[in-house]
């Protein structure tokens, strides 16, 4: 109980020193692995985001962990994100495997249900970001899109033809929509 509130100076002059060397190494190793390292992408850049917090509070907090071991584990936390994206860009197989598609959920004014339910989202959201694009209704809607890193895309003309936004979405837009939805159930 004694050391509840305060332990000793050492205990934080450590905290502070470590931290500040903690951050400033992260900071370098977030620089030389390039911008791609914590794009919000899809859930696997989540979860090494994540990570990454939870080593450095770790190093900064746990004196039974010393400084190289926290930024070696920087490193190999930034390095196996940077080879993952690395080979999601050069083999498809591993890019399908880490990143999801993006999902129509709207076309040409209509709600496409089976893709909804399977990406559970409501009309209530997708309403919200009409709304926040200044849309008045689903009609003026041409497409809504599930991104990858969870978020809709909203495009208020229609896109056809092989240089279409469109072309990478599950759902594909030279269907109809009752073809879609009868494709997904």
């Amino acid at each position: 109980m004694e050391h509840l509130f305060f332990s000793s100076w050492a205990s934080i002059a450590r905290t502070l020193i470590v931290g500040a060397a903690a951050y400033a190494g992260l900071i370098l190793l977030l620089r030389v692995s390039g911008k791609r390292t914590l794009t919000k992408m899809n859930a696997f850049d989540l979860i090494v985001t994540v990570a990454l917090g939870s080593t450095l509070a770790t190093v900064l907090l746990t004196k039974s962990v010393p400084l190289a071991d926290g930024l070696v584990a920087f490193g190999l936390l930034i390095f196996l994100q940077f080879a993952i994206t690395w080979l999601s860009v050069r083999v498809k197989a591993v890019g399908q495997l880490v990143k999801s598609e993006p999902t129509l959920l709207v076309y040409q004014g209509q709600f496409l249900q089976a893709a909804m339910q399977a990406e559970r989202v409501t009309e209530a959201e997708i309403l919200a970001g009409l709304r926040e694009k200044g849309l008045g209704s689903v009609a003026e809607a041409a497409a809504v899109v599930l991104e990858t890193g969870g978020e809709l895309s909203i495009l208020k003309d229609s896109a056809s033809g092989p240089h279409s936004v469109l072309r990478d979405v599950r759902g594909r837009p030279d269907t109809t929509v009752a073809d879609w939805n009868s494709e997904k159930q």
